[in-house]
């Protein structure tokens, strides 16, 4: 197998190397900015309202006494990120630029996904319903604690709005069409099931539209002038080693507190995950259009390394498991 096939670059991915160059290529600003900045919310809204016409109760009540595992879980997403984030604070200014450094900080407060924590988990056979339950529930709770949070590590730095108002808006555009959807559930929910696989291109489309529309207002302010092509080297390897030190440490916690192999799986996916979906959006929110570039552009590059390595970590898994299972198959 090649390394590129190794690799498993997927078309999505692709399509966000394309929004970026048509950034580019044609950066916005004026009116025309400001009628897609419009259209961008719109769509924002109506990407999580059909989230939460998704999600299944039934999923999130099953998996939602294992309090122990949760805690774990958000206590990677939204304690051990953060302090990692904020050992990183000598690079800036340095190997980065402010920006680049604070959307790495950004990107450690954010919560957990949720589509591919499940499927990860899934796929290695871990406990899926405790998965669904805590990925769902840690992106809520992001609404509240990511703005709290980079408000605590940041400040005011990068133009970050005040994290009442901050948390106010996000609660208008994501949080009540999230749970307006999922209320409305009992009679669109079918609905939305059925056309799962077309729903999936409505997500990654407002994604690519949101990522258009920030670097287009980032180059128009000069964003590669500022963005040395070296500081985007250590973005990659910061990523990189963030991802590693995650996974390695929510898989040591597990097996030290005796967690079972089912949820030991869960921890080290849904604690070791950071949401591209939900945290564009509210990078779009939480600071100065000229600066979102910059900022969003290592939540851009997690999103593919964790793609990537969480592939490869989840079939070992599954590997494993099915080894095991023969002897058992062959004493029976």
């Amino acid at each position: 197998m090649s390394f590129l096939q190794r690799l498993r670059v997927d078309s999505f991915t692709l399509a966000l190397l394309a929004a970026v160059a048509l950034a580019w290529w044609f950066p916005l600003g004026g009116a025309p900015a400001a009628a897609l900045d419009g259209f961008t919310d719109i769509a924002i809204a109506a990407l999580f309202f059909l989230h939460g016409a998704r999600l299944s109760r039934e999923a999130i009540l099953a998996g939602a006494l294992h309090w122990r595992l949760h805690l774990l879980i958000y206590a990677s997403t939204f304690v051990l990120f953060p302090l990692l984030g904020l050992a990183l604070k000598p690079l800036s200014g340095r190997l980065l630029t402010p920006e680049l450094y604070l959307g790495l900080l950004f990107l450690c407060t954010l919560p957990s996904t949720v589509q591919s924590s499940i499927t990860f988990t899934s796929m290695a056979g871990g406990n899926v319903p405790a998965a669904v339950c805590s990925a769902s529930a840690s992106s809520l709770l992001g609404v509240f604690l990511t703005p709290l949070l980079m408000s605590a590590l940041a400040g005011a730095q990068g133009a970050m709005a005040d994290p009442a108002e901050a948390i106010a808006k996000i609660t208008l555009q994501l949080l009540l069409p999230f749970v307006a959807g999922h209320l409305l559930r009992r009679w669109i929910g079918g609905w939305v099931e059925r056309r799962r696989a077309l729903l999936r291109y409505t997500d990654q489309g407002t994604v690519l539209l949101v990522v258009y529309t920030a670097f287009a207002a980032s180059v128009a302010t000069g964003l590669w002038q500022s963005t040395p092509v070296q500081a985007l080297y250590v973005v990659f390897g910061v990523c990189a080693l963030l991802l590693a030190a995650v996974m390695l440490a929510t898989t040591f916690a597990a097996r030290r507190l005796g967690f079972s192999r089912e949820d030991e799986i869960a921890i080290v996916f849904c604690g070791s995950k950071k949401s591209l979906a939900t945290g564009v959006p509210m990078a779009k929110i939480l600071f100065a259009s000229g600066a979102l570039g910059a900022i969003v552009l290592p939540v851009m590059v997690f999103h593919q390394i964790q793609l990537i390595v969480c592939a490869q970590v989840a079939r070992r898994y599954a590997r494993k498991a099915n080894t095991a299972a023969v002897p058992e198959r062959v004493a029976d």
